[in-house]
């Protein structure tokens, strides 16, 4: 299935991986945003740095969820690859984005900063998984960036 026939689909997890205005992934695009807007707020030196840490941190965790073919190449341990795999279900990742988003917005507590556009990327990819799951919608994961068929070619 090529990029555009999975966005021709209607099947909103692909939605939630892809942004239809971008034409990339949201969270890929997740990814990009929480780990340059978490290094350039740690040098706040104020308690902003706590939101910041967490967001870089989410970016490897995002980066993991969003590409399967990761636990694949990469030597984790098998703790940390079953806390990735619970995350297979709209669902999950709708509730797990939904998580990483409200931290951001709790950021708003000490001051306004970049992390905001982190809040709102993630909101909505929260949005397109709970959108999927609401429609009843199976989950799918694109092949694009190592769906079912790539990371069952490297067994």
């Amino acid at each position: 299935m090529t990029i555009s026939e999975e966005l021709k689909s209607r099947n909103f997890s692909i939605y939630g991986q892809w942004v239809i205005v971008w034409d990339n992934r949201t969270g890929i695009l997740c990814v990009i945003l929480c780990f340059a807007l978490g290094i350039a707020n740690i040098f706040h030196f104020d308690i902003i740095i706590l939101w910041s840490v967490f967001c870089f941190v989410s970016s490897f965790i995002i980066l993991f969820i969003e590409v399967p073919l990761l636990l694949r190449i990469c030597p984790t341990s098998e703790h940390f690859d079953r806390f990735i795999r619970r995350f297979e279900t709209n669902y999950m990742r709708a509730g797990i984005y939904g998580v990483m988003s409200l931290i951001q917005w709790l950021s708003l507590i000490r001051y306004a900063t970049s992390l905001i556009a982190c809040a709102v990327v993630l909101l909505f990819a929260a949005a397109f998984y709970l959108l999927a799951g609401v429609r009843g919608q199976a989950f799918v994961n694109s092949k694009t960036l190592g769906g079912q068929g790539v990371a069952q070619m490297i067994v």
